[in-house]
């Protein structure tokens, strides 16, 4: 059997913790693999779940991750284990995954041939709480997610970037592995330079799992600013032009502070009114055709998905342009 590292970069990730690492542990191909948990400094009982999960299966290994980023998390696991592993995955801990999951994976890459092996995630509310069920289902459409190639399920192709999974771990390394000055996005900074040497990515739209999307206003906020200033930084990095998935989302900030102007120029207010309009309307949509009173208010999280995305990408952008 071919060894696979697995690797979870965690920050205070109790709650799911228990359940993900039993649920890999019963995976057939992941029995005997070595699953490390790159730690950040959680300060819930994360690394005592994890510790003591090893005290019974010495292939569980908890390692500190001074850096705390997950980025970090993932290089340091490659760099300790990686040598006894031609192949590793990395595990989101905020996600529910397929059985066979990790043999899913095998099998895409032994088919294709990939250095890397990304997947399809669906959002799914796990809590019961009425704004995360709205979260979900506009991260679910086009609304929130803006029509991303690996937020939906579909068939095998391959694609300059998706979801992470599993690396030929001699590839991630001749790429150099994520770049740590990445706090968010690494993924598609890494996709860049992995394709820009010959690497391929197999987008397996078959392999889905769930993420458990953010259930509070000021965590989603946080979450979208992060990655907006993340694309910001791979815009400057690799010269990269907004897609018009990206480029859309981007230009609600501005129509935002235009709108400031509304009381000396009322038809300022137009775009962003007009805007939030569309979520909310097309959220409502999404409620009726899901039949879910949570899910008719998807307009709300779409629309600080967009404006705090927006307002990270800006803000890291002038930040480029003042100090180059």
């Amino acid at each position: 059997m071919t060894p696979i590292l697995l690797v979870i970069p965690c920050l205070n990730e109790a709650a799911h913790l228990p359940h993900l690492i039993a649920n890999l542990r019963a995976d057939p191909l992941a029995k005997s693999a070595r699953i490390v948990v790159a730690d950040g400094g959680s300060t819930d009982r994360s690394r005592a779940i994890v510790r003591a999960f090893s005290e019974t299966d010495p292939n569980i290994v908890l390692l500190e991750n001074p850096k705390r980023i997950q980025s970090a998390g993932v290089n340091l696991a490659v760099a300790r284990y990686g040598d006894e592993a031609p192949f590793f995955v990395r595990i989101d801990a905020h996600a529910g995954y397929p059985p066979n999951f990790i043999g899913l994976l095998f099998d895409a890459q032994q088919a294709s041939g990939a250095d890397a092996v990304v997947i399809s995630m669906r959002a799914k509310a796990n809590t019961g709480r009425c704004f995360q069920i709205a979260n979900a289902s506009a991260q679910n459409s086009a609304l929130g997610a803006g029509g991303s190639p690996h937020r939906s399920s579909g068939s095998r192709r391959f694609v300059d970037h998706g979801h992470h999974a599993l690396f030929k771990t001699s590839a991630f390394r001749a790429a150099g592995g994520y770049d740590e000055g990445f706090t968010h996005n690494e993924d598609a900074e890494f996709d860049a330079r992995l394709t820009a040497q010959g690497g391929r990515i197999l987008l397996a739209g078959d392999i889905v799992i769930d993420y458990y999307p953010r259930t509070t206003i000021r965590a989603l906020w946080r979450q979208y600013y992060m990655f907006g200033r993340g694309r910001a930084k791979n815009v400057a990095k690799h010269k990269m032009k907004l897609k018009l998935r990206q480029f859309a989302p981007a230009m609600v900030a501005p129509a935002a502070l235009l709108s400031l102007a509304s009381a000396a120029w009322p038809i300022a207010a137009a775009p962003f009114a007009v805007y939030l309009a569309l979520c909310f309307g097309l959220g409502a949509l999404l409620g009726i055709r899901d039949k879910n009173l949570c899910a008719a208010f998807a307009g709300l999280p779409a629309a600080i998905i967009h404006l705090a995305w927006s307002c990270g990408f800006w803000r890291q952008r002038l930040t480029q342009i003042i100090s180059p």
